[in-house]
């Protein structure tokens, strides 16, 4: 075949060819979005996003507080294949079109991950193509690569997704070093939880952020966990215990009058709990930055696309020199495309070869730090 490079096999390994481009289809449903993307690269250039398609459960899962595992896999079903034709009908492709099938091995929910699994390694064995899994963190870590401004290795890495609250080095792809990370709770937790107890409806960071907007962020004295510990580590428990006591003391004292009070009361309290979150996240990434000594700060993620902390870190950050990059907004939620452009990376810089071999094995609970430390998977 004329992709592999001098004619290695699959299991053999290889590189993409100095005049060859490669088509990956990436698969993400780790969680409660269903994602295909295509992502084309040619070595020695800036990976290209040529179609993808999501689809999101958030209203499915609102009846209940939260995501339901065995609701999410089903849905995951129903949407993946209509999703990747979709994207095939988009780029004007053909399944035999496509090189390598990529798709999330982990971290997730279990049933979620096996679903993206078995339809990749399914196309892919009916199609003789090799195979992919991928971290679901390495492909937040790397989705501002696909963004008009994209970095350069090496960077600090500040990943804030869903339960996820990492500072890493980032040497290059696939060569990851932790810093620190949440003791308990992660941002997105802190902002959904917080968001709960405001009485908004599941997923609750968004809205939390939106009714901040028209409140005061220094109303209310919350904590700032670890703020000045000196270490990289994150806790957001005790901010999440701080509202509630808020709530029920507001509750308790029966002091708000009218509904403009109590609309008065969750603006502030929104407002005062994001600041608390930002400055966490900003004081920690700007240790991060000068105890490494590193000049370029990426931000990627769910909580990666609030505006407070987008405006925040870039004003601190431009003060001492700092290039800050993120992903384009539509890729700071959970996607295809980040699954299919970290399967390209891994590929192209010579981190893990694809392989012929669709025992569709997936990882729940996956460390993003033991890439560095694991060979061809």
């Amino acid at each position: 075949m004329e992709l592999f490079h001098h004619g290695t096999n699959f299991a053999g390994g290889w590189r993409i060819g100095d005049a060859m481009s490669v088509r990956v289809l990436g698969i993400e449903s780790s969680c409660d979005e269903t994602g295909v993307a295509l992502v084309q690269t040619r070595s020695g250039q800036v990976p290209q996003l040529l179609g993808q398609a999501l689809y999101s459960q958030i209203q499915m899962h609102q009846a209940y507080g939260g995501v339901v595992p065995e609701l999410a896999s089903r849905d995951h079903i129903r949407r993946v294949l209509p999703l990747t034709q979709q994207v095939l009908q988009d780029t004007q492709l053909q399944l035999h079109d496509i090189d390598v099938f990529a798709f999330t091995r982990g971290p997730g929910l279990a049933g979620a991950l096996l679903v993206g699994a078995g339809v990749a390694c399914g196309l892919a064995a009916a199609l003789v193509k090799p195979v992919l899994g991928v971290h679901h963190l390495e492909g937040h870590l790397l989705s501002p690569f696909l963004s008009a401004d994209p970095p350069e290795f090496p960077f600090v890495a500040l990943l804030v997704s869903g339960g996820h609250t990492q500072l890493m080095r980032v040497q290059d792809v696939g060569h990851y070093e932790l810093l620190g990370e949440t003791v308990d709770d992660a941002a997105g937790e802190a902002f959904d939880k917080s968001a709960k107890l405001l009485g908004l409806d599941y997923p609750g960071g968004a809205a939390l952020s939106k009714l901040a907007e028209k409140g005061d962020p220094k109303a209310f004295k919350l904590p700032r966990p670890l703020l000045h510990s000196r270490d990289l580590d994150f806790s957001f428990a005790g901010l999440k215990t701080a509202v509630l006591t808020q709530v029920q003391k507001a509750g308790n004292e029966q002091s708000m009058s009218n509904d403009a009070e109590q609309e008065s009361f969750r603006c502030n309290l929104a407002a005062s709990t994001q600041a608390a979150i930002v400055e966490v996240l900003i004081k920690k990434s700007l240790l991060a930055l000068e105890q490494t000594g590193l000049k370029r700060l990426v931000v990627a993620g769910g909580v990666g696309a609030n505006r407070v902390l987008r405006e925040q870190l870039q004003h601190n950050c431009a003060a001492r020199g700092i290039r800050v990059h993120y992903p384009e907004l539509h890729l700071c939620t959970d996607n295809g495309a980040m699954i299919a452009l970290a399967a390209a990376m891994r590929i192209e810089a010579g981190v893990e070869s694809p392989q012929v071999d669709y025992n569709f094995e997936v990882k729940p609970r996956w460390p993003l730090q033991t890439l560095s430390k694991e060979a061809f998977n």
